[in-house]
């Protein structure tokens, strides 16, 4: 008979990495819900576009002077900005960290690969996260930091103002095939990852509820990825000029 003393508890020690995986996608779950909240504000601002210059720059002034003046000039900004980057840095380290626990777990991949019932764009995560990331690179210097205009060369204030700027980066062709081609990507991204947010939160419990969530995944993916690409089509088109 085995000395109950000896005995190796690999119960307990699997039950606290569970516990710590669960804990990881909950965070990775919620900071990807406050992405799909940041671009749904994002986009109706881009939207703003169709109602002419002088709406969409006092949309962006007044952004700036959100807050005022309990928060200082620009303090609204800086707060969204440092929130995001927070949930950015969650959600890529847990990302990483479930990605290698789930590759230490089955060191040696699948001979046949089957089917899992899964979404297609759930395929594309890990290399549409990285455009993604390097598409929110080139976009903030586009438009933020360095603010350079593609059409002109310019930078800084001498770039234009942000509706000028937006009118002059998508008058490009290249450019527009670009925003387009990253707006597909969020689509997908954002089909998969508010579909695997709603299951890591307990919602997806029944047929019933996982039918529910793929049609709220799928929607919110259209409506973001579709609302995003509107402007630049436009501008593109000779709608918005």
């Amino acid at each position: 008979m085995a000395d109950p003393v000896m005995t190796r508890p690999t119960l307990v020690e699997g039950a606290r990495a569970s516990r710590t995986s669960i804990a990881l996608k909950l965070l990775m779950a919620l900071s990807g819900l406050a992405f799909v909240g940041f671009v749904l504000g994002h986009m109706y601002g881009n939207l703003k576009a169709f109602s002419g210059h002088d709406a969409f720059n006092e949309y962006a002034h007044h952004l700036r002077e959100l807050g005022e003046p309990m928060l200082p000039h620009m303090g609204f900004i800086w707060i969204m900005r440092g929130g995001l980057l927070l949930a950015l840095v969650v959600h890529v380290a847990c990302a990483i960290e479930l990605t290698r626990r789930a590759r230490k777990a089955r060191p040696v991949k699948y001979v046949v690969k089957k089917h899992t019932g899964a979404i297609p764009a759930s395929r594309l995560m890990r290399w549409g996260g990285l455009t993604l990331f390097l598409f929110i690179v080139w976009h903030l210097v586009n438009f933020t930091f360095g603010k350079v205009n593609v059409r002109s060369g310019e930078t800084g204030d001498a770039a234009g103002d942000p509706y000028n700027l937006l009118v002059d980066t998508f008058d490009v062709w290249w450019m527009t095939l670009i925003y387009l081609a990253a707006m597909a990507m969020l689509g997908a991204h954002l089909h998969h990852g508010v579909w695997s947010s709603l299951q890591t939160l307990g919602l997806t419990s029944t047929a019933a509820s996982r039918a529910r969530a793929k049609t709220i995944s799928f929607s919110i993916a259209i409506l973001i990825a579709g609302g995003f690409s509107l402007v630049p089509i436009a501008v593109l088109t000779g709608i918005i000029d």
